[in-house]
């Protein structure tokens, strides 16, 4: 029998492969990153971006990019000016992870066979899909659950 060899990274048993953990795009995580710091202002002035990307670690470049998506969604709006900046548009209790995970990957299903069946041979007698369509929706219905007012509880402010 061998034993499970597990470090932060990587799960690997002394006979098989390293398992490589699933990961969301870096748009969903630094997306989610953005929104939760402009939260942690929410009522007070405007967020610079060079502040966000301090605080968060995030590319001024990329961020920006990614700013102009939150914008399109409506959910962050910008302020010009010397004190300009960004902010929310919403409270922070009512903006979900999981808007800001559909909003930069789309409604994204674990496998592909889940959402585009005729790709699978296999699809319509596959039991396994089922399980597959039934992971996913755990995985917004949990990420819908959690708002970003919950992670402001949860998360110590950055210094």
């Amino acid at each position: 029998m061998s034993r499970p060899i597990i470090d932060r990274y990587t799960s690997i048993t002394e006979d098989q492969q390293p398992l490589r953990p699933m990961k969301l795009s870096t748009r969903s995580r630094y997306g989610t990153r953005i929104v939760l710091e402009l939260a942690r202002h929410y009522g007070g002035k405007p967020t610079q971006v060079s502040e966000i990307a301090r605080v968060q670690q995030i590319p001024v470049k990329y961020l920006e990019q990614l700013i102009r998506t939150l914008k399109q969604a409506d959910l962050i709006t910008s302020v010009r000016g010397s004190k300009g900046g960004h902010q929310l548009n919403e409270k922070p209790e009512r903006i979900t992870v999981g808007q800001i995970v559909r909003l930069f990957e789309g409604q994204t299903d674990l496998v592909e066979c889940v959402s585009v069946p005729e790709k699978c041979t296999r699809a319509e007698d596959c039991r396994v899909r089922e399980v597959w369509k039934e992971a996913t929706e755990a995985m917004y219905e949990k990420l819908d659950a959690i708002t970003i007012e919950d992670l402001i509880c949860e998360t110590p402010a950055p210094e």
